[in-house]
């Protein structure tokens, strides 16, 4: 593959993951702050989220990504698999969390194709990502199954 189409597929990527993980951490954030009422893991989710901006924002311009963004073209948007199932809250959060945590990884390794100390700083996102899903493992799974 020619270096200029790698360069636009790897764009691609980093654009589909950068909306996954905030729509992920999205999800999260709100069962943390409506479902929870937990002000500290709230703060902390919005601070990753930010903190994805941060490192987003030094990785590829966004006017790149959004030129580059074929979502009307995206054979993926077509696929699925459990996404539409989920039977409690519970199951909400920890969909959205695993989303947010692959979306980290993917992160993390394209960009080592752009920027190492991008990459660097996913990586330490993701650990953080891990240990907020471990203290807020105990808090989602004494919610009330019912909506």
């Amino acid at each position: 593959m020619p270096k200029q189409s790698r360069k636009i597929t790897v764009n691609r990527i980093i654009d589909a993951n950068i909306n996954r993980v905030k729509e992920g951490l999205r999800v999260c954030e709100e069962v943390t702050r409506f479902i929870l009422n937990n002000r500290a893991l709230t703060l902390e989710l919005k601070k990753i989220r930010h903190a994805i901006d941060s490192v987003t924002g030094n990785l590829v311009p966004k006017p790149l990504l959004l030129k580059e963004r074929l979502a009307g073209e995206d054979i993926g948007r077509l696929l699925r698999g459990n996404e539409l199932k989920r039977d409690s809250l519970k199951d909400v959060f920890f969909a959205n969390i695993q989303r947010v945590k692959e979306s980290t990884r993917v992160l993390e390794e394209f960009s080592k194709l752009i920027n190492v100390s991008s990459a660097l700083k996913f990586k330490r996102i993701r650990y953080r990502i891990y240990e907020i899903e471990k203290r807020a493992a105990g808090k989602i799974s004494s919610i009330s199954d019912s909506c």
